[in-house]
C-alpha cells in the first residue's frame, strides 16, 4: 500500500489536511485525530484488526518517515495487511504532524474513538472511572492508562473536560485510549444517573471523606460494583457533587504532602477496587470449589 517512489512533504495536501486535526475543531470537523509513535499506533492497528470494532476504530492513513519504516516494519507490514493506506514523509513534514520535541516519524489518521454514555455502561461494569472537569491533557491521559491497566471497564469524561483525542491525552494514555470505551458528556448529572442506573456506587474521592481508602472496613465497599469519580487537578469535586456521591473515600496522607495529584489518587483508588474485587472473586471460586467437593 505504500508509494516509496513519492515523499510527501509539509505541503503536500494529505499532510496539510492532517496537520488540521492537531486542533479540537479540526478534529470534531473531520471525526478524526491523530495517534503518534510506535505504542500508539500499534494499538490503533490492533483495534482496527478487531472485528467486534470494525467500521468504528479505522484507522485512515499512516504516515512514516523512511528511518521510523526502517526501525518499524512490522507496523507497516500490519497496517498494509489491514488495506490501510501508507504514506512516507519527509521529517519536517513529520514535524509538522507532531507535538513533541522529538518526533517519531509515525503518525496514524484515525476515526474518533469515544462512544455513547449507554454504549460505555452496557452490560454489568464492575468498575468505572468518572473524571469530572478535568482540564490537564497528560492527566486524562495518565488516568485512562490507569483505569486501563488495572481492568475498569470504561472511562467517563464528565462536565468540561479535555478531549481524549488531544495529541498530549493520547500520549498519556500509551495507547490505552483503543483499548476500552471511552464516553464523553457534559452534562454531570446525566452521567451519575446514567452510572447508578448501570447499577454502580458512586464513589466520591475527598479529603475530606468518611471512610478511610486503608480502613480493612472499606474493602467491602470498593469490592462491589461503582464508579470512582475524581475532579480537576486544581478544584477537586464541587461540593454538591461530592454530597450526590453513595460514600465519599479519602486516601490517607501520612506524610507531610498537602494532597496527591489525579494521575496518582486515581491510581490508588482505582488499584483497591481491582484488588478487592479480585480477592472477592477469588474467595467466592474457592468457597464453590470446597462446596462442591463437598457434595
Amino acid at each position: 500500500m505504500a508509494d516509496d517512489s513519492v515523499i510527501c512533504t509539509e505541503r503536500t495536501p494529505r499532510v496539510v489536511a492532517a496537520r488540521k486535526l492537531a486542533r479540537r475543531a479540526g478534529r470534531e470537523r473531520a471525526g478524526r485525530f491523530l495517534a503518534e509513535g510506535a505504542q500508539a499506533v500499534e494499538a490503533a492497528l490492533a483495534a482496527a484488526a478487531d472485528a467486534d470494532r470494525a467500521g468504528r476504530a479505522r484507522v485512515y492513513e499512516l504516515f512514516a518517515t523512511e528511518v521510523a519504516a526502517a526501525r518499524h516494519p512490522r507496523l507497516l507490514a500490519n497496517a498494509s495487511a489491514l488495506g490501510v493506506p501508507i504514506s512516507f514523509i519527509t521529517e519536517r513534514a513529520a514535524s509538522g504532524l507532531s507535538e513533541t520535541v522529538t518526533p517519531q516519524g509515525l503518525v496514524a489518521v484515525c476515526a474518533l474513538v469515544d462512544v455513547p454514555l449507554g454504549e460505555a455502561l452496557a452490560g454489568r461494569p464492575r468498575q468505572v472511572v468518572v473524571l469530572v472537569d478535568a482540564a490537564d491533557p497528560g492527566n486524562a491521559g495518565t488516568v485512562i492508562r490507569i483505569a486501563d491497566a488495572a481492568g475498569a471497564d470504561a472511562v467517563i469524561l464528565a462536565g468540561d473536560c479535555v478531549d481524549p483525542h488531544n495529541g498530549k491525552c493520547v500520549r498519556g494514555s500509551v495507547g490505552s485510549v483503543f483499548h476500552l470505551p471511552i464516553a464523553r458528556e457534559r452534562d454531570v448529572d446525566t452521567v451519575l444517573e446514567a452510572c447508578r442506573d448501570a447499577g454502580l456506587r458512586l464513589l466520591a474521592t475527598t479529603a475530606a471523606g468518611e471512610m478511610d481508602l486503608h480502613d480493612p472496613q472499606t474493602d467491602a465497599t470498593v469490592a462491589g460494583r461503582c464508579a470512582w469519580i475524581f475532579g480537576s487537578e486544581a478544584h477537586g469535586l464541587p461540593p454538591e457533587l461530592v454530597a450526590a456521591a453513595d460514600v465519599r473515600v479519602r486516601v490517607p496522607i501520612y506524610g507531610r504532602a498537602e494532597s496527591l495529584n489525579l494521575a496518582t489518587a486515581a491510581a490508588i483508588c482505582v488499584y483497591a477496587t481491582a484488588r478487592a474485587q479480585r480477592t472477592a472473586s477469588l474467595c467466592a471460586a474457592d468457597r464453590n470449589q470446597r462446596e462442591s467437593t463437598a457434595s
